[in-house]
């Protein structure tokens, strides 16, 4: 170090003094225009004298970077790194005067120093949302992506952990896609096995720089992996395989990136399939018992929440004896504190309870007592709260589990979530109650609590599945309350509202409002009053629907709706028939039930019997007279009975009135059935 460099650095050390400032501040804005006022020249100065004198320090660090030769660079990066570079003040120092641009350049040098350097200082720096804004603009991206090519270690490792901080912002993971770092980050992470099995304190020098730079890799790429298109590309650049097999190691720096990786990945189908085919659950059910490391816990929870929409992971989660662990995190009250690990928790209680074998387990564990605790803090975070209730939703599928909710007094809980807004969780408070209706007791727990009146008015709610749900958990609601009809009734609007529903454009939706509808029909004074709505017209326009669930219900809620008045003609005159005989071709037991149901409540109507015959329903019906179905037995002899009791009568008119036998169609057996050219 030259010996002026020395005493000007040393002198930048030593507090200024109000006419130093005063001086330091007009040198410093020598790019300023001539042009300005006398009145702005003052201002400045007076708001500079304020400032800390490592603000001036660094500041002349920076222009001696920027003026000095390679030496001199060196040395003010040194002494700029020895300052706190997390403060604000002094990162204003170094934005003021020009010193990201001068960061940023320092990349593009030869000098491996320089270069050191500037990293060590880009690293803190990029930690501010501003200045990773900046970096990133000055095309900070592509030089740390060049010097990712350079051997050596030091380097890489810097370079990853200010990829790290970049990433965080959109722009920058754009970035690294377009310039392919992506590739580069992964290869990375290709260690020998042994540095990845061997304790940290018991490696090389060598070894432990190699383990450096596959953590800052990982770390990079899972900022990276915030962005879909990233995935996507990480992917193909095959990091699964890579990950696989950093989950195994005993370096904890390691695994929490690399958990965190698959954590951001695993909402898509391929990565999902990936981690069953190359086994990472066990790993991932390891490390969720791991006490010391919450974040690490969270991470696994969120992959298991995500997976666990498919079987065969739920199934891999049991046998590894992941059920365990979930449920005594979401009963430990130091896990309670931290809402994004319970979040996740009770989201994987969730998605694993779908399948029944977990629920087994999950009942020896007492879950369903646990996730009611969770309802009782009105305080608690909405995601805990909507994942806990959709965990109780698909317990209650189980009817053991139902008297259990009711003795914990979970009912009341459950009614008073109907008050929220968030959506999720009105999705699934709505499901759970529509099976808890199922079970007398708590019906009319229920209805004591006017519950009914404020699922029916989720049917406003703007979200499609909130209204899908609010109408599917209508439909015990209405069939097992003391006097349905009546309460129904006494809902002011209630009727036009459900029935308006039928106007929404999602097949679910439509689906789960004829399924509320045809038990709404069985009442006959609601029948008028969403007769008097439309409701025939609204159903007619549904017929040429191909959704198999739609279909299902459409049928029943047709059904229903032809005992009143001149409904049933309706239906027929509206063109229905031909549309409900297709139905008739579904290999679906439910939709087959119910489109006979129709039928025959159609077929009372002679209009209807001629229409029937001509679309060619009477081979459906002979057919399904023979199935098992009773209920689709007697719906198919009904309708055969009517269309033959119309034959009839047709047949006896016409020898009365022309004295002569007509020509008839006859079965194999010879048994007419219609006069061939009147019907």
């Amino acid at each position: 170090m030259s010996e002026t460099f020395q005493r000007e650095l040393s002198a930048t050390q030593k507090p200024l003094g109000p006419q130093e400032v005063i001086v330091e501040e007009i040198s410093d804005n020598e790019d300023s225009s001539q042009g300005s006022s006398s009145s702005e020249e003052e201002k400045i100065p007076l708001i500079r004298a304020d400032l800390p004198p490592e603000y001036w320090h660094i500041q002349k660090l920076v222009k001696y970077m920027k003026a000095g030769n390679q030496t001199a660079t060196v040395i003010s990066l040194c002494c700029l790194k020895d300052h706190n570079l997390c403060d604000l003040i002094n990162q204003s120092a170094i934005q003021d005067v020009g010193g990201l641009e001068i960061l940023v350049n320092l990349l593009d040098t030869e000098d491996i120093q320089c270069k050191l350097g500037a990293l060590n200082v880009l690293k803190e720096l990029s930690q501010n949302l501003e200045i990773k804004r900046c970096i990133t603009d000055l095309g900070g991206v592509k030089l740390l992506l060049n010097n990712l090519i350079i051997p050596a270690k030091d380097l890489q490792m810097l370079v990853g952990e200010t990829l790290f901080n970049l990433a965080q912002i959109r722009k920058a993971r754009k970035h690294v896609r377009k310039y392919e770092g992506i590739p580069m980050l992964a290869d990375l992470l290709d260690v020998s096995e042994s540095v990845l099995m061997t304790p940290f304190d018991e490696l090389t020098r060598e070894a432990q720089d190699a383990l450096g730079v596959v953590r800052a890799a990982a770390r990079a790429l899972w900022s990276t992996a915030q962005s879909d298109k990233n995935i996507l590309v990480m992917m193909k650049a095959g990091i699964i395989a890579l990950i696989s097999k950093l989950l195994c190691c005993v370096h904890m720096d390691v695994i929490i990136p690399s958990v965190g990786i698959i954590a951001r990945c695993a909402h898509d189908p391929s990565y999902q399939l990936a981690i069953q085919t190359e086994g990472m659950i066990k790993d991932i059910v390891k490390h969720l018992s791991n006490q010391d490391e919450p974040q690490l816990r969270r991470y696994c929870a969120e992959i298991i929440f995500k997976c666990s929409e498919d079987a065969i992971t739920r199934d891999m989660v049991r046998q590894a004896g992941g059920l365990d662990p979930l449920v005594a995190m979401a009963n430990d009250a130091t896990c309670r504190e931290d809402k994004n690990l319970l979040a996740a928790v009770t989201g994987a209680i969730w998605k694993s309870a779908i399948s029944p074998e977990n629920v087994d387990r999950f009942n020896q564990l007492k879950t369903v007592e646990i996730l009611v605790q969770l309802l009782e803090n009105v305080d608690e975070r909405e995601e805990v709260l909507s994942n806990s209730v959709g965990a109780l939703s698909e317990l209650m599928r189980h009817e053991e589990n139902r008297s259990v909710l009711l003795r914990c007094g979970g009912i009341p809980l459950l009614v008073n979530l109907l008050n929220y807004t968030y959506p999720p969780l009105l999705e699934n408070v709505s499901m759970v109650l529509r099976e808890s209706a199922n079970d007398e007791d708590s019906m009319r727990i229920i209805e004591e609590l006017d519950g009914v009146r404020l699922i029916w008015s989720l049917l406003k709610n703007p979200h499609p599945i909130v209204q899908a749900n609010a109408c599917w958990s209508l439909v015990p609601c209405i069939k097992y309350a003391l006097d349905s009809g009546e309460m129904v009734r006494s809902f002011v609007g209630g009727l036009e509202l459900i029935v308006n529903l039928l106007k929404s454009t999602n097949t679910t939706v439509l689906a789960c409002c004829c399924a509320a509808l045809a038990e709404v029909a069985q009442d006959r004074e609601n029948l008028g009053v969403i007769t008097d709505h439309g409701v025939v017209k609204l159903l007619v326009n549904l017929v040429t629907t191909d959704d198999k669930l739609l279909r299902e219900h459409l049928a029943r809620a047709i059904a229903y709706c032809c005992s009143w008045g001149s409904n049933c003609k309706m239906f027929g005159r509206l063109g229905a028939i031909t549309h409900l005989v297709g139905y008739m071709a579904s290999n679906d037991v439910n939709t087959h039930r119910n489109t006979a149901v129709a039928l025959y409540y159609l077929s009372k109507n002679s209009f209807n019997c001629i229409t029937m015959h001509e679309c060619g329903v009477v081979p459906f019906l002979l057919r399904s007279v023979a199935s098992e179905d009773r209920e689709l037995q007697e719906a198919c002899a009904g309708c055969l009975a009517n269309i033959r009791r119309l034959a009839l009568e047709a047949e006896t008119y016409h020898l009365i009135t022309r004295g002569q036998p007509p020509e008839s169609t006859t079965t194999e057996e010879g048994e007419q059935l219609l006069p061939a050219k009147e019907i």
